[in-house]
């Protein structure tokens, strides 16, 4: 794995709304319940425990997707795993779409079987797919991944496990994810639903 760097962006990196970007480092607690089957297995809140995002999930005929919901429950993106597949492959589009034309981004493992995280991922403008314009990397079972810039070693963001009591007693994952300045960390929360949800299938 490349070795991060942290080189300040001063443009905006807005994928999925310019007023998700600040110009200071942002921290949020990502709190998971482990044996969620319903809405809620995501909670989003900021260091002062105020809720920035709720994740909720829908399951129709053969398909499950993701909502990823402001604290008031308006829906931001939805997440729709890709079928017929042959690597995990998200889409990611605006609101509570499923038109190609408010496709954000696709994000996809790098490859069938992995031992590490590896996502790429491309925005929508990106139909080649030739380099991807972010990557994961890192261990989701140890909750440490590096979200670069590109295929780069620029970082954007990047997470680490939080334990405590409260984690342990009550069934709940909860770790930190801090992302960098002037990144959009909307966008950074939707890449953690899908590395959950990949890695989910796989039992971690």
């Amino acid at each position: 794995m490349a070795q991060p760097s942290y080189i300040p962006l001063t443009n905006l990196v807005s994928v999925i709304g310019p007023h998700y970007c600040v110009p200071y480092p942002i921290d949020l607690a990502i709190t998971r319940k482990l044996l969620a089957l319903t809405d809620g297995n995501f909670v989003v809140t900021d260091v002062n425990g105020n809720i920035m995002f709720k994740v909720k999930v829908r399951i129709t005929f053969l398909r499950e997707r993701q909502l990823l919901t402001d604290a008031a429950g308006n829906p931001i993106v939805t997440l729709r795993p890709k079928i017929m597949s042959a690597h995990s492959r998200w889409q990611v589009f605006r609101g509570n779409s499923k038109d190609p034309a408010d496709l954000l981004f696709t994000a996809k493992t790098s490859s069938i079987f992995q031992l590490r995280t590896r996502l790429n991922v491309y925005l929508a403008h990106n139909t080649t797919e030739e380099v991807c314009d972010f990557k994961v990397e890192g261990s989701w079972l140890e909750r440490s991944c590096v979200i670069y810039a590109g295929d780069s070693s620029t970082v954007v963001a990047q997470m680490h496990q939080r334990y405590s009591a409260e984690s342990i007693l009550l069934g709940k994952d909860k770790f930190m994810v801090t992302v960098y300045p002037n990144i959009d960390y909307a966008f950074i929360v939707s890449l953690i639903v899908i590395l959950d949800d990949i890695n989910s299938e796989d039992g971690s």
